[in-house]
């Protein structure tokens, strides 16, 4: 038991796992076969669905696309920004720098960008010094910054103009005239000290803002790479539901069609057994519905007939033994009294008698013929198969036809090669094949004309042909003659026969696991053709 368990389990998860890899099987695939909408409506849902895929992919493509170019802007407003504090801290660091030197004393030092003049000392410093804060606190102001400073900036810029201020008022004392040693020493020390602060305000400000930018630069790195992969997945989804889309309403449709197509291929073979199993909601359920009414039609339609098949072959067979009983009754006393075994009889009387024979003869192969046909369709003839020759049964045939073709004037050849002698077959058949063609080709066959029999080996089978320069046959009765009691206008002109010659040929020679055709053109005669497995030849 517990070895049986898990090859249960694993025979179910792959009969699950082949169903769902099945198309015409699948779920989904039934599932949507079900929903009771029709072919179109449901063909008009798949394309307005990938229409909206497209539609909602391509909005979010544009909304990605406006969102990166609101990033690319806001950091480079910020990279603006960042560039000019930047200008802004690198002048306040020379001001803090220049003040430096006058503090220190350092006058030999000269700054880039001061004017020393050694005539004046560090007047000249501080007159530079005292320009370049008028111009910091100048550049503060939006109308130099060009551009309107956010709130989170205004603070720092607010407390730059402040300390300019201040700076540029002691910077005003330092210029002025007159001041002693002592007196500049501390306004340049005060300058100092403003100068750090105002600075450290500068640096404040470009380091916050460089900070912002490179942390915006970060986050638009990350939101590009976040809006990439949620395009690339969306896109792959977007695919993957249209692929899908596309395989379920495709398969709702091919394996309906399919599964009707089979059904109907098994019908047309005379296959009544089966059903289609659609279990759509749709058009193709209801095709599928009528193929399966259709095909119970037919079989019973087909029962019907086998049976009526089977009543008249029954009938023509009892009725042929009840004729051929009195008929050779018939036959019997009419050959007696023609004989004169029981007294004379004139020669009116022996014309009678000839009549009868002939007519009785002529209706006792009709009736053999009618029993034969009955008995094929019966499936109640048994090949007598045994090997013969076939050159002979050849040479029969020609001497049974060979009085009548002498008095219509008709030439009879016969040409077999040499290696056609012993087949195996039913002799008896294969005459009776052989002497209907004969007798065919010799009663449309006018005075003067001839009938050639040949008989040679062909791709490992024997062909026997018998050809005619009769009247021909139209194409339209290549096919037609070979069926019970069809015969051509000709046929019918000359009121012998039945139209069963052809139809038991055919027959015995089908039967033997041959074919026999006809080739033949109006006016130009005609070729009788059939076929026998080599066998012994």
């Amino acid at each position: 038991m517990s070895l049986r368990r898990p090859l249960r389990h694993e025979t179910a998860a792959g009969a699950t796992r082949r169903q769902l890899l099945s198309a015409a099987d699948n779920p989904l695939v039934r599932a949507v076969g079900r929903l009771p909408a029709g072919v179109h409506a449901k063909l008009l849902v798949a394309f307005v669905g990938t229409v909206l895929l497209v539609v909602v992919l391509g909005l979010l493509g544009l909304r990605l696309l406006g969102q990166s170019n609101e990033r690319v802007e806001t950091l480079g407003t910020l990279q603006e920004r960042a560039s000019a504090y930047g200008k802004l801290r690198s002048d306040t660091e020379h001001v803090r720098l220049l003040l430096a030197q006058n503090v220190r004393g350092g006058f030999g030092k000269v700054w880039p960008g001061a004017r020393q003049d050694p005539s004046t000392g560090g007047l000249a410093i501080d007159l530079a010094t005292k320009s370049a804060v008028v111009q910091i606190r100048a550049s503060t102001f939006p109308d130099q910054l060009l551009f309107q400073p956010p709130a989170e900036d205004e603070t720092f810029l607010r407390k730059i103009r402040a300390t300019g201020e201040r700076l540029s008022k002691v910077m005003a004392q330092a210029t002025q005239p007159g001041a002693s040693p002592a007196q500049l020493d501390s306004v340049h020390r005060r300058a100092e000290l403003l100068a750090i602060d105002l600075d450290q305000h500068a640096k404040e400000l470009a380091n916050t803002t460089a900070a912002r930018t490179d942390r915006l630069t970060t986050q638009n790195a990350s939101a590009y790479a976040n809006s990439r992969n949620l395009f690339i997945g969306a896109a792959a989804g977007a695919i993957v539901l249209a692929l899908l889309l596309g395989f379920v309403l495709s398969w709702s449709v091919i394996g309906p069609i399919q599964k009707i197509d089979s059904r109907l291929a098994a019908t047309a073979s005379g296959d009544f057994s089966g059903h289609v199993d659609v279990t759509n909601r749709d058009e193709l359920g209801a095709l599928a519905a009528n193929v399966n009414r259709m095909n119970d039609e037919l079989q019973r339609l087909y029962r019907e007939l086998e049976a009526a098949s089977r009543h008249k072959s029954e009938f023509l067979a009892n009725m042929s033994h009840e004729l051929r009983t009195p008929l050779n009754a018939i036959l019997g006393f009419s050959q007696v009294l023609r004989e004169e075994m029981f007294g004379e009889v004139n020669e009116k009387q022996k014309e009678y008698l000839e009549d009868i024979l002939s007519s009785g003869n002529h209706l006792l192969a009709l009736i053999n013929d009618v029993l034969d046909l009955s008995k094929v369709e019966a499936g109640q003839i048994e090949l007598e198969i045994a090997p013969f020759s076939l050159r002979e049964a050849l040479e029969r045939g020609v001497v049974m036809v060979r009085e009548r073709a002498s008095k219509d004037g008709v030439r009879l050849a016969l040409a077999t090669e040499p290696e056609v002698d012993v087949v195996d077959g039913d002799e008896r058949r294969i005459r009776q094949v052989i002497f209907n063609l004969l007798s065919n080709a010799v009663k449309f066959t006018p005075a003067g004309g001839s009938v050639d029999v040949s008989a040679a080996k062909v791709n490992g089978e024997v062909r026997v042909a018998v050809t005619d320069t009769g009247p021909g046959l139209s194409p339209d009765d290549h096919d037609r003659i070979f069926e019970e009691f069809q015969q051509t206008e000709t046929g019918i002109e000359q009121r012998e026969g039945t139209g069963l010659g052809l139809a038991l040929s055919k027959r015995f020679v089908e039967l033997h696991g041959g074919r026999i055709w006809v080739d033949s053109e109006l006016g130009k005669g005609s070729t009788f053709v059939f076929t026998l497995p080599a066998g012994s030849a």
